[in-house]
């Protein structure tokens, strides 16, 4: 007999042992119901800081911060009126923050049901044991890229994977974790599910380290593909660029009746799936699309070290509310943009489309048969769902309550529902995640600069007005400048037009309102006094063309690209690696200091701006890199020396220092 090779043998042992795990796991899935989600120790996380928020703030009352000190200048009755969940009073404590942290990286609010079951997220060529054979090939050792095995041959437009292939997901894996990073997973009713939770995005791996760096955004995960390689991405079409889902009938007798009585086509679901595919795979990794607007825009994942950011959101929309607009913010994620089922009571003033038809649209090729509805059937799709919803008091499948002026659209949730996990108190979870977002800090800055150089470069930053607009602790004056001054690419500022025209007075429950809601909770009217009304027309589109935030500058070590759209990016190799196409399209992440470099220098800029836009991918998704024509290099009068000086001095001043 031949004698195997070393390498052969170990191969055939790996391959062994991941096939023994896969089968005695679907042994163990047949008996129990399960949930799990990674949540790392407070020694596997990187974070050495954290805000002074837990220390600050004692309650939170509609938006307004309460710190310990007027707590203690309330005499009793004042407390009790003041400070009590009947006027909207949100107690701030080691509790909240707690459970705050545990819901970053496990809480779904359902939308597995929605991402499996109607998405078909983990039934394409990438499923679970495809996943599973990846993190057992680490061996216990951390990654920023998951590489998963295709189980299967696939075409997305022009672009080919053979089965076998590995693809770079730019899921991170912390070192000993058993999934990654804010995917949890759960099994029951006979079937593995996968959701989506918020640290999938706004936290990321050390390589050095295989600890968890918190609020740092995951800038390679390729959220696009991922939704692609999903066998019913037409489920979020809202988000793709799709004129009109009439331009893909390709059977007109293959109809249902609308909410008026009327036959109505539906678009063919392969052409459809065939062209969201593609307008998903265009999107550059570390961007996501979450305004359903038929235009295809995504935008950079945020970070997460939100105190004292607001409003929140690129445009700035999460204006007030809880926690100064954050819980809003956190609602949407969740409510809005996770699960198209939860816009089916407004998609015909949203989209123009109606509601039968958009159920239909989205519900017919689900990758459950539960879920799937069948065209031939004449049933209404609206009755079909309910049928098979588990949570039929509100659109949709993830878990909540609708608004007391449900249907109604509101600035505090544009789809007039708040996620709530059904037993909990509503808007708790989203209150929690807040108080937890607000105590995070970045990782220490390593890079070593001298207090001299940080004097330097601070003069700089008010000589050149930048202070203007990034002023303060946070280095924001919290406002949303109008997309006419600040010149950045348009399309996202006007993504909330249609939400614009519908909206109402905003409405909340008491923050101690249970659920499932009594028969007459506390409704409470959330104060909007205090927003100039400016603010709020930008926000929304009301006779503006819209605008974006003045985001906060913490953290920029570790968010760069930079501008909404993602496009400033430049690698360690500043004369080859310029704009997406040099950098995060190569597999190469941008390097900090020369992306801030491209922001103040107009000819740099000027190269990232011509790299990407002699990409037509890009340019299908709106991602240029232009606007923030605010230079500080010869071109207004600064040194070259001066230039470095104020990177020094953003790189440092916005993240701790050793």
């Amino acid at each position: 007999m031949e004698k195997r090779s070393t390498n052969e043998v170990k191969s055939w042992r790996v391959l062994f042992l991941v096939s023994s795990f896969v089968a005695i796991f679907a042994v163990i899935l047949s008996f129990v119901e399960f949930e799990y989600g990674y949540v790392p120790s407070e020694d596997k996380i990187l974070n050495d800081y954290k805000t002074e928020f837990g220390e600050k703030v004692t309650y939170d009352v509609m938006g307004a911060f309460i710190s310990p000190e007027e707590v203690m200048s309330l005499s009793k009755d004042q407390r009790q009126k003041k400070l009590s969940p009947e006027h909207g009073a949100v107690h701030v404590d080691d509790e909240l923050i707690k459970l705050g942290k545990e819901l970053f990286y496990t809480e779904t609010f359902g939308n597995e049901i929605f991402l499996t079951d109607i998405l078909g997220f983990i039934d394409g060529p990438m499923g679970i044991p495809n996943i599973m054979k990846a993190i057992i090939a680490l061996k216990g050792e951390a990654t920023t890229n998951l590489r998963v095995e295709l189980s299967e041959d696939v075409t997305i437009g022009d672009k080919s994977w053979k089965k076998g292939d590995k693809i770079d997901t730019g899921l991170d894996v912390a070192k000993g974790a058993l999934t990654p990073l804010g995917i949890p997973i759960s099994y029951s009713d006979g079937r593995v599910r996968a959701g989506l939770s918020c640290a999938a995005c706004h936290a990321t791996v050390d390589l050095e380290t295989g600890k968890v760096m918190e609020g740092v955004p995951n800038l390679d995960f390729d959220s696009g593909l991922i939704t692609a390689l999903a066998t019913n991405s037409a489920a979020f079409f809202p988000t793709a660029d799709i004129e009109s889902i009439r331009d893909y009938i390709r059977d007109t007798n293959r109809t249902i009746k609308n909410s008026k009585g009327e036959e109505e086509a539906l678009p063919d679901p392969i052409a459809l799936e065939n062209a969201v595919d593609e307008t998903f795979n265009k999107w550059p990794k570390g961007n996501f699309d979450t305004t359903p607007d038929f235009v295809a825009n995504p935008t950079q994942t945020p970070d997460a070290f939100t105190f004292g950011a607001h409003p929140y959101g690129w445009n700035g929309f999460s204006l007030f509310g809880p926690f100064k607009g954050l819980s809003t913010f956190n609602n949407e994620v969740h409510s809005f943009n996770s699960d198209s089922l939860s816009f089916s009571e407004h998609s015909d003033i949203l989209f123009g489309i109606d509601k039968e038809v958009y159920m239909a649209t989205i519900l017919q090729n689900a990758a459950s048969k539960k879920y799937r509805y069948d065209v031939s059937s004449n049933e209404k799709p609206s009755d079909f769902f309910r049928s098979v919803d588990d949570t039929p008091d509100i659109p949709g499948v993830n878990e909540g309550v609708i608004l007391p002026t449900f249907p109604k659209l509101s600035m505090v949730t544009p789809n007039a529902t708040i996620v709530s996990t059904i037993g909990t108190e509503v808007g708790k979870e989203n209150n929690a995640l807040s108080a937890y977002q607000n105590t995070l800090a970045p990782p220490t800055y390593m890079r070593k600069v001298s207090e001299e150089t940080k004097a330097a470069g601070g003069e700089v930053f008010t000589r050149a007005g930048c202070i203007s607009c990034h002023a303060g602790r946070t280095f924001t004056n919290h406002k949303i400048i109008p997309v006419d001054v600040i010149k950045t690419e348009p399309t996202r500022a006007r993504s909330l037009k249609n939400v614009g025209k519908e909206l109402g007075e905003s409405y909340m429950y008491a923050p101690n309102t249970p659920t499932p809601l009594p028969k007459n909770p506390t409704v409470l009217k959330v104060p909007t006094d205090h927003i100039d009304p400016e603010q709020r027309r930008l926000a929304f589109n009301i006779g503006t063309n819209g605008g974006y935030k003045v985001k906060s500058l913490i953290g920029l070590a570790y968010s760069a690209p930079y501008l909404h759209d993602g496009g400033v990016a430049v690698g360690v190799d500043e004369e080859s690696e310029i704009g997406v196409p040099g950098t995060i399209m190569k597999g190469k992440l941008p390097d900090p200091y020369n992306s801030l470099k491209a922001m103040v220098d107009k000819e740099l800029r000027q190269k990232v701006i011509k790299a990407n836009q002699s990409v037509p991918q890009l340019k299908d998704v709106h991602v240029e890199g232009i606007g923030h024509e605010y230079w500080v290099d010869r071109t207004s009068g600064f040194t070259k020396e001066e230039q470095e000086a104020l990177i020094d001095y953003l790189l440092s001043e916005t993240s701790p220092n050793k």
